[in-house]
């Protein structure tokens, strides 16, 4: 599993995660992308890269222990 920070300004995680899918050897890695709950377009981005699961930035914090547990 790869938890990307989709607001960090200093990586790139919406690339990252187009890249992640498009390589077969790559693309079967569980990805969660948290981000602000009103960013609307980072959501929708993240979707369309193919992240696996995309939350509001206070549900993954509040489900983080369970969310390690599931790997």
């Amino acid at each position: 599993m790869i938890i990307f920070d989709l607001n960090c300004t200093k990586a790139d995680p919406i690339n990252t995660l187009s890249a992640l899918d498009a390589d077969p050897e790559l693309s079967g890695i569980r990805t969660i992308g948290f981000v602000s709950h009103v960013d609307g377009s980072t959501i929708q981005a993240a979707r369309r890269a193919g992240c696996d699961e995309v939350m509001a930035r206070s549900a993954f914090a509040g489900n983080l222990a369970e969310i390690l547990t599931q790997g």
